[in-house]
């Protein structure tokens, strides 16, 4: 077994990307699909939600398994299990969108319950399942990093996870342009997968786990760009803290309270901007794959150098205050029919998110005692997973009955941060 300073980067660095490369390509064109076989802005949004509730179940196995069996070995079965979902991906892709059920209802909107429907959420499901990649890739790499280098290391896998999310929506959209339509960018998943299950098999070797030290409370999930992610090895805690417990500190419930806001607002937006594309917009997609691409590149931007310049001149409670100003206003661009006024919104979007996001992170940590440190961020990304599904879940029931003013409901949800950080201001120091 190789020691920490001869284990490559590469390897894991390439699974990461193409995890999220993979990822990446669905985003502008399950809309379309969806539509295409009967489904509306309910449907997708339940299709979204499936991929993160499945997640958050296997999550904490899969996490699990790695501290026993090796990440290598987990790695590979989450590359296959995610190959596996696509290959079925493609098969509902050829089947006859015969419907077995038709819905019309005031409230829940007017679709067609298909086969090809029916095998998509299970496509998604398994995915979720054993979509544990990225997060255990996070993990490996804290394994074969020393500690005066697991900064640096960790930024380059954060630089290809952010690589991926460029270049799957814009490969996306160009491949989906071609006379193949949606078939091509989902036989590139498939190839992706493919690829990345090799480099995990020949290239990536095994590297053993931390020692396991027992912990209470619930394994570490996170809601990244609507894609869960894990801690895979556990820290040592050495006082238990309920989650009731949590929220009678007043501080920490605060920041519990903003986080699931956050998440709850970004995910109205996230379920119902691909819909409202189609619907509204009559954005095909290469369109729809350009703009989450620049999105993404406006994200890069503002996470990287912007904030770390502006968190050095300015503090946690400010940044978390002024991002979600810009965050709250960035939706109402979308309320208009200009591509230009809407990329606009996007650039707002990522400087919002970009600043407000991390510093809300940053206060958490730093609000939370040591001893309950990771209880109390187990307890954050359960309510961010949880704000994700409920968004996903409710935001195309809600597009149904408000179109595009969904957005105005995601700005009033986000500027909610702002008064709850005036008001309680003393309490968040």
């Amino acid at each position: 077994m190789k020691s920490k300073a001869e284990v490559p980067l590469f390897p894991i660095l390439s699974v990461n990307f193409i995890g999220t490369l993979g990822f990446g390509i669905i985003l502008p064109f399950l809309i379309y699909l969806v539509t295409s076989y009967g489904g509306n802005a309910l449907i997708y949004g339940i299709l979204g939600a499936t991929y993160s509730a499945f997640q958050l179940l296997g999550a904490p196995l899969l996490g699990k398994w790695s501290d026993i069996f090796g990440r290598r070995k987990i790695l590979l079965l989450s590359q296959l299990g995610t190959l596996f979902s696509w290959l079925i991906f493609f098969w509902a892709m050829h089947m006859p969108a015969d419907g077995l059920t038709q819905i019309n209802s005031a409230i829940l909107g007017s679709f067609t319950l298909t086969m090809p429907l029916i095998v998509l959420f299970m496509a998604r499901a398994l995915d979720g399942l054993t979509g544990g990649n990225v997060s255990v890739a996070n993990a490996y790499l804290a394994d074969i990093t020393p500690e005066s280098e697991r900064s640096k290391n960790f930024g380059k896998l954060a630089i290809s996870s952010n690589l991926g999310y460029v270049i799957g929506p814009a490969l996306a959209g160009l491949l989906g342009a071609t006379a193949w339509g949606e078939k091509l960018p989902v036989l590139a998943a498939i190839l992706i997968s493919f690829i990345a299950s090799a480099i995990i098999f020949f290239r990536l070797p095994e590297y053993s786990p931390r020692t396991i030290i027992d912990i209470p409370g619930k394994t570490n999930v996170r809601k990244i760009v609507g894609q869960e992610q894990k801690e895979c090895f556990k820290l040592e805690c050495k006082e238990e803290i309920s989650f009731s417990f949590a929220m009678k500190m007043k501080d920490i419930r605060l920041l519990l309270i903003i986080n699931f806001l956050v998440f709850l607002g970004f995910n109205f937006f996230y379920i119902a901007f691909p819909v409202y594309a189609v619907d509204a917009l009559k954005w095909d997609i290469a369109l729809t794959g350009t703009f989450f691409s620049l999105l993404s590149i406006f994200m890069v931007l503002i996470q990287g150098p912007v904030l770390s310049f502006m968190s050095k001149k300015f503090s946690d409670n400010f940044l978390t205050m002024s991002g979600s100003v810009v965050l709250a206003s960035s939706f109402l661009f979308f309320l208009s029919h200009s591509t230009w006024v809407i990329y606009i919104g996007a650039l707002f979007l990522a400087i919002g998110n970009g600043i407000m996001w991390p510093s809300v992170l940053a206060l958490i940590s730093k609000t939370s005692p040591q001893k309950f440190q990771g209880a109390i961020q187990g307890y954050s990304s359960s309510l961010g997973s949880a704000a994700s599904i409920i968004g996903l879940l409710c935001g195309g029931l809600i597009y149904n009955q408000l179109g595009a003013y969904i957005f105005v409901l995601a700005a009033v949800i986000i500027i909610t941060i702002f008064i709850i950080m005036i008001l309680f201001r003393n309490n968040l120091q």
